[in-house]
């Protein structure tokens, strides 16, 4: 797979099965060229400019599998960030 396809895909939640968004950049050691982490364009609510929240950053070792059309991740602590604040 290139990374090019990976911008296609949508990357969801295993811990609530929640869409987290799409890739936007990649976080990359230039030393030994492995991917560090995926980042995701942060969700918007009410107006995209003024409710845009943070970029998510999801750590390699979260990611469970990448497939034709989703990737999946392990963020349990994004589900539980979520269940206590609405």
């Amino acid at each position: 797979m290139r990374i090019s396809n990976l911008w296609m895909l949508d990357v969801i939640n295993v811990a609530d099965g929640r869409r987290l968004g799409n890739i936007v950049d990649l976080d990359i050691d230039m030393d030994t060229g492995q991917i560090n982490a995926l980042v995701l364009s942060g969700a918007t609510s009410g107006f995209s400019w003024f409710g845009r929240r943070e970029d998510i950053v999801v750590p390699w070792s979260h990611v469970v599998k990448i497939g034709v059309d989703v990737i999946l991740v392990d963020m349990v602590r994004l589900a539980r960030q979520d269940r206590d604040y609405p």
